[in-house]
C-alpha cells in the first residue's frame, strides 16, 4: 500500500491538517486492539475524505463498511446542517466500539449505525445521496456501486478505496488471484459509465471518485 518513499509520505502527513483527538485515538485504538488496522483510512485519507465533504457540504451521506468508524467521522464534519450519514457494516462484534466512538465524538444524532447486509439493505434506504464511500468486501464492490449510482444526485459523488489493491492491478496477469481481477473489473467498469465522470487517486491504496453528471 507505500507508493512513495516513507519519508515524503511523512512530509505529507506534517503539511496536512491534523487529526482531531478523537480521530488520534480511534487510530491508536484500531492498531494496538483491532484485526487487520491497515483497514483504516488513516490520516492523509482521513483528511481528503473530510475536506471532499466539506466542499460537497452534503445533507446525506452512505458509508458502505465502517470499521471501526474512523472515515464515517472525517465524512461527518462536512455535514450540511440537518444532516445525516448512513453507515453499513456486517460486524456486529465491533458495534458497541463504533457506538463508543461516535458518541465521543458527538455524533450520535447525526449518524446511523446500521449492522447487516448492505446488499439487502442498501435497496429499502429512500434517500438521495450526496456522497457515497464504498469501503467493504471487495467482491461486492461492483454490486454496490450498481447499487447505489440511482440513488446518487446529479452533482454528487461515489468513492471507491482500494481501488489499487497493492498495486496488483498492474502485476502480470497470471499473478492476479480473485479479488484483484474484481477490482479491475470494477476500474474498467467506471471508466465506461457514461453516467460519472471520474478520477482514480494515488493515495494510499487508491480512490476511485466518480462524479455523477
Amino acid at each position: 500500500m507505500e507508493f512513495i518513499d516513507l519519508a515524503l509520505a511523512k512530509y505529507i502527513e506534517e503539511h496536512s491538517s491534523q487529526e482531531s483527538p478523537i480521530l488520534q485515538k480511534i487510530n491508536r485504538h484500531t492498531h494496538a486492539h483491532v484485526l487487520k488496522p491497515r483497514m483504516l483510512s488513516g490520516h492523509v485519507q482521513g483528511r481528503i475524505l473530510s475536506m471532499l465533504s466539506k466542499m460537497m457540504n452534503p445533507q446525506h451521506i452512505l458509508e458502505i463498511g465502517t470499521y471501526t468508524a474512523y472515515s464515517a467521522i472525517c465524512l461527518a464534519e462536512g455535514l450540511a446542517e440537518g444532516g445525516k450519514l448512513t453507515t453499513i457494516d456486517i460486524n456486529e462484534e465491533q458495534e458497541d466500539l463504533v457506538k463508543g466512538f461516535l458518541n465521543e465524538a458527538g455524533l450520535s444524532e447525526k449518524v446511523d449505525h446500521i449492522i447487516g447486509n448492505a446488499l439487502e439493505i442498501i435497496p429499502t434506504l429512500a434517500q438521495e445521496f450526496d456522497i457515497v464511500f464504498i469501503d467493504a468486501d471487495k467482491q461486492n464492490y461492483l454490486n454496490y456501486y450498481q447499487l447505489v449510482i440511482d440513488k446518487v444526485r446529479s452533482g454528487g459523488i461515489i468513492i471507491l478505496d482500494n481501488i489499487l489493491w497493492s498495486g496488483k492491478v498492474i502485476q502480470e496477469v497470471k499473478a492476479k488471484d480473485k479479488d484483484t481481477q474484481i477490482i479491475m473489473q470494477v476500474n474498467q467498469y467506471i471508466q465506461e459509465d457514461q453516467r460519472v465522470e471520474n478520477v482514480l487517486l494515488g493515495v494510499r491504496d487508491g480512490l476511485m471518485i466518480a462524479r455523477k453528471k
